[in-house]
């Protein structure tokens, strides 16, 4: 094994190798992290520094050192140093440090996500997912361990999952996101996992009382801004997620455009066409007939360098809020799938205009499902049983 001065001398010219000009220490038996650090009393300008960290100059406890310098790195990048974080009261020094790890691993843990190619190659789904379907669930991982002592175990996690209602789309959530957590960290999980997170079912969650096709062509007539109008009859006739409709070809919509919407890849679910159900109502919402697209939207910032899919959205949402519609944006969504349900439109085709996979259409609109196959089973027997009367 090196021994820890050959190893805090590799380390630290590894970290001059990147730039970095903070270092590890020896004082004594103990390890620290000294360098330029935020001023206490300006934050803005930096000064030479020292940290004590209370680690024991050891492989061990350089380990743990290197993991609290990378923290602190990407605290500063991040704008988000605070040294009430790092000086604390002796009795709580165990605890920074442990904290200081939690960080650090999660913040690895990221890194693979953003990086894993299997997943979607739209950074913009990417930081959605991981904003909606992650990050409030390992908030609360870190909030957790932060008021409790635990360390990032097995136990941890564990409290973390039965800390969501039982059978709730929380709790199902949260055991995916924390299941990626652990096959990354190495953490074997109880056999009970999967029965504690699931019991959720995704058809009840969507069981829900939406909106007529009544309704909603009167709701259109309750907003009087000519362009949140054009969002409400986009979102109306091609069932697109709220930020969707920022992010698609509506040249389709001109004189003689065959009225085929398409989604950008750098959506949520990557690109896809869209059919209109009902057609009739690109005229009824005044979707056609258009000459130039370049200014049909409202002007919110779509740069996603600068903002997420996610607030994209809330924006939509907001606006329906402002003009007291009666339902939300996705029971539009909601209520364009149920229509393509019953008129036929095979659940394949249905799921790939929607984009996400035939498995989540059937799940979420399963009760519509199961009520459209049962009519038509039901359909072909009255009609069998009409023709043996006749014979």
């Amino acid at each position: 094994m090196m021994d820890e001065n050959q190893k805090l001398l590799n380390i630290n010219r590894d970290l001059a190798s990147k730039g970095i000009k903070l270092r590890i220490e020896k004082r004594g038996n103990n390890l620290n992290i000294r360098g330029p650090l935020p001023d206490k009393k300006s934050p803005n300008l930096s000064k030479v520094q020292r940290i004590s960290l209370k680690l024991p100059y050891s492989n061990n406890g350089l380990e743990e050192a290197k993991k609290a310098l990378e923290l602190i790195v990407f605290q500063i990048k991040k704008s988000q140093f605070c040294w009430s974080y790092w000086i604390k009261e002796k009795n709580n020094s165990s605890n920074q440090i442990q904290n200081s790890n939690l960080d650090a691993e999660i913040e690895r843990f990221k890194k693979k996500f953003f990086s894993d190619t299997s997943r979607s190659k739209s950074p913009a789904s990417k930081i959605s997912t991981w904003q909606s379907a992650y990050k409030p669930y390992i908030n609360r991982l870190i909030r957790f361990s932060t008021k409790s002592n635990l360390k990032l175990s097995e136990e941890l996690l564990l409290k973390i999952l039965l800390s969501y209602k039982e059978n709730s789309r929380s709790r199902q959530q949260c055991g995916i996101a924390l299941s990626a957590l652990a096959r990354h960290l190495g953490l074997e999980l109880p056999e009970s996992w999967k029965r504690l997170q699931s019991g959720y079912g995704i058809h009840q969650s969507n069981f829900r009382e939406l909106p007529s096709d009544e309704e909603i062509i009167n709701s259109f007539k309750l907003i009087p801004n000519t362009k949140w109008r054009f969002v409400f009859g986009l979102m109306a006739t091609y069932g697109l997620r709220n930020h969707e409709v920022f992010f698609s070809d509506l040249s389709c919509l001109k004189k003689g455009g065959d009225k085929i919407l398409r989604v950008f890849p750098k959506t949520k679910t990557g690109e896809h066409q869209v059919w209109p159900f009902h057609p009739e109502w690109i005229n009824l919402f005044e979707l056609d007939n258009i000459t130039d697209t370049s200014n049909l939207l409202p002007s919110i910032k779509t740069d996603l360098r600068y903002t997420t899919l996610q607030h994209i959205g809330r924006r939509v949402s907001e606006q329906f809020r402002r003009y007291k519609i009666s339902f939300t944006p996705y029971d539009l969504r909601h209520a364009w799938a149920v229509r393509t349900i019953l008129i036929g439109l095979p659940n394949t085709v249905a799921a790939k205009m929607m984009g996400h996979s035939v498995s989540i259409h059937t799940k979420t609109y399963h009760h519509w499902i199961t009520r459209r196959d049962q009519q038509l089973a039901v359909d072909s027997a009255l009609s069998r049983g009409k023709n043996q009367l006749n014979e």
